[in-house]
């Protein structure tokens, strides 16, 4: 029997022309190795939705409670803690680049909290009628209005300093 592929020298290799016709050609320019028998696993269809169903709604049941929290915070109070989330993202960037410790994974979860509060607030607007292009000018005009602050992060280290020279003072 000939063997799929069999190498002449280090740096010739030749190859059976069966092998080849069924693979699609590509722009790649590397060897493909393939299966000639791909195992699969059968699952009944019953096995199948409890499976997927079960990961789904546990998966969705921690977003679910984190959007109904959201969704009973008022506009302002949104505004507010977008802006605290903002901020903090800002100190773990630079936290980052003077290469001190820090969470890589916070990046994630810092930037997908925010993008969930920012779209309640497009959700609310869409249900007052608001339309996209006004809905930008809204937002031009917010984001001109935030007074640069220091994020809370920053707030409580500086308590904490204030409080530790309060401490060696007394």
């Amino acid at each position: 029997m000939l063997s799929p592929i069999s190498i002449a020298s280090a740096s010739t290799a030749t190859f059976c022309p069966k092998l080849l016709s069924p693979i699609p050609k590509s722009s790649f320019n590397g060897l493909k190795i393939q299966h000639r028998f791909p195992i699969r696993v059968p699952l009944s269809s019953s096995t199948k939705a409890s499976t997927s169903s079960s990961v789904s709604v546990v998966m969705m049941a921690k977003r679910d409670e984190e959007l109904k929290e959201i969704r009973a915070k008022s506009t302002e109070q949104l505004n507010e803690e977008i802006i605290d989330l903002k901020g903090d993202l800002l100190m773990l960037r630079l936290q980052k680049s003077a290469r001190k410790e820090f969470k890589a994974s916070e990046f994630r979860c810092m930037r997908k909290k925010i993008a969930r509060m920012l779209t309640v607030k497009r959700e609310r607007e869409l249900e007052e009628g608001i339309n996209k292009r006004l809905s930008r000018k809204l937002d031009r005009k917010w984001k001109k209005s935030i007074v640069v602050r220091p994020p809370p992060s920053l707030k409580k280290y500086r308590e904490e300093e204030a409080a530790e020279k309060a401490a060696e003072s007394a």
